[in-house]
């Protein structure tokens, strides 16, 4: 009998360390709303995996394309262009998606992204295995630009207001 429990926990513990092992946290995940016309947009977003893992693709239904990207000064020059090989996710640290910097770019859109509403976004992540899995997220739409709260004062120098 104890054998046998002995056995079932292990198998019981084993299970439950392979789901453990695959977790991916996402923190303040938000996709820029957009105006009238406007062909493509970027979400941002923390991602913490708790083992070594790779943002290897990225999709939702709004846009036609959809890629992991990042801005990076070349030649005094601010470029954007696609992540080759995905976004590595080093295990247990948090890896953020900012304008300016990685992000996620989504282009031909096929409908308007109207700030206050959500968007279906699914992230495609490799294992150090090769094993790959998606999770699906609700994202947020919100303006660029964020208004301080109410009451709050400050030096507001570099502060650019949209138009």
């Amino acid at each position: 009998m104890k054998a046998k429990n002995w056995a079932l926990g292990l198998l019981l513990g084993a299970a439950l360390g392979i789901a453990s092992a695959q977790d991916v946290k996402i923190d303040g995940a938000w996709v820029r709303a957009t105006v009238a016309g406007q062909k493509a947009t970027g979400a941002f977003m923390t991602i913490t995996a708790d083992q070594d893992m790779t943002l290897v693709g990225v999709s939702t239904p709004v846009a036609g394309v959809s890629q992991v990207h990042e801005m990076v000064m070349s030649n005094d020059v601010m470029r954007m262009s696609e992540v080759k090989g995905g976004l590595p996710l080093p295990a247990g640290q948090a890896v953020t998606l900012k304008p300016g910097g990685y992000h996620l770019m989504f282009m031909d859109l096929k409908q308007a992204v109207k700030e206050g509403e959500s968007i279906d976004v699914t992230l495609t992540l490799r294992d150090a295995q090769g094993k790959s899995r998606q999770q699906v997220l609700r994202v947020p739409a919100k303006p660029l630009v964020m208004q301080p709260k109410s009451g709050m004062h400050g030096d507001m120098k570099g502060h650019q207001h949209g138009s």
